[in-house]
C-alpha cells in the first residue's frame, strides 16, 4: 500500500469511528483538530511530517514542503477542485486543513458538539465532528501534493469535481469508486479484504455495496446513484 493510500485510509477510518470527537486540547488523540488529524495521518503512513515539527496550519506548508510535498495549487482549481488527486493536502494557513480522497470529496476535522473548537466532550457527539464532505472552497491558500514516491506512484484518478454523486457501475475505475469504497469499508463496515480501496469497481465491491443497499432498504442492484450515495454519506 502507499503511503498516500495509508493516509487517507487512516484519516477516513478516524472519521468513521465515534470515538474520535473534534478538540484543541487533547487533539494528539483520542480526539483531533483540522491539523492534527492531517499531520497524525501522514505520520503513521510513514511520512514523518510532526516528527519533522509540523504542529499547527501554520507551519504545516513549510513541514510538509521539506517532507516530499509539493505546492500545486496552480495546477487546482480551487472554485470547482478539477485538478485535485487523491491525497492532496487543502490548506489555510491560519485557519484550517483538510483532505480530498476522490470522488469530490474531503475528510476533516470540522468543529465539536458545542459549536466550538475546544470544551465538548470526548469522542464524535454530533456524527460530523470528524467527517466526510463534498469539496469546497474554505478559501484554501494553497495544495499540496506528496510527490516523495515518484510519478509511478500518481493515482490515476484525476477528474474535474463537478459532480459529487457520479453514477458508479461494475468496471469502473475513479477517484469516485474509491471514495465510495472507503465509506462502506471505514464508515459502514463493509470490508473489502482482498484488494481494500483501489479505485476499481470489481466483484468483492459489488458485494460490499449490495449488502449495504440491502441493510438501508435500497434496490440492491449494486449501482451506486443518487440515493445510495445520500445513505453512504449521512
Amino acid at each position: 500500500m502507499s503511503k498516500i493510500q495509508a493516509a487517507m485510509d487512516w484519516a477516513v477510518s478516524i472519521a468513521a469511528d465515534s470515538s474520535h470527537g473534534y478538540d484543541q486540547i487533547s487533539r494528539w488523540g483520542p480526539d483531533y483538530d483540522c491539523s492534527s488529524l492531517l499531520i497524525s495521518a501522514w505520520e503513521q503512513a510513514g511520512v514523518p511530517v510532526k516528527t519533522k515539527g509540523a504542529t499547527y496550519t501554520g507551519n504545516m506548508k513549510y513541514v510538509f514542503s521539506q517532507t516530499g510535498f509539493r505546492d500545486v495549487t496552480k495546477q487546482v482549481n480551487l472554485k470547482t477542485g478539477a485538478g485535485l488527486l487523491a491525497g492532496d493536502v487543502l490548506l489555510h494557513e491560519k485557519n484550517h486543513t483538510a483532505m480530498f480522497i476522490g470522488g469530490g470529496k474531503v475528510v476533516q476535522a470540522s468543529i465539536n458538539e458545542l459549536g466550538t473548537i475546544k470544551g465538548g466532550r470526548s469522542g464524535d457527539q454530533t456524527g460530523g465532528e470528524i467527517n466526510i464532505r463534498g469539496y469546497y472552497n474554505y478559501p484554501w491558500d494553497c495544495v499540496l501534493r506528496y510527490a516523495g514516491e515518484g510519478t509511478s506512484n500518481a493515482r490515476p484518478y484525476e477528474e474535474p469535481v463537478t459532480d459529487t454523486t457520479p453514477m458508479l457501475s461494475p468496471g469502473m475505475i475513479s477517484g469516485a469508486v474509491l471514495s465510495m469504497q472507503l465509506l462502506l469499508q471505514y464508515k459502514w463496515g463493509k470490508r473489502l479484504p482482498r484488494y481494500g480501496p483501489d479505485g476499481e469497481y470489481g466483484d468483492e465491491t459489488y458485494a460490499a455495496l449490495t449488502s449495504f443497499q440491502r441493510d438501508h432498504g435500497l434496490d440492491a442492484d449494486g449501482i451506486c446513484g443518487p440515493m445510495t450515495w445520500a445513505a453512504l454519506i449521512n
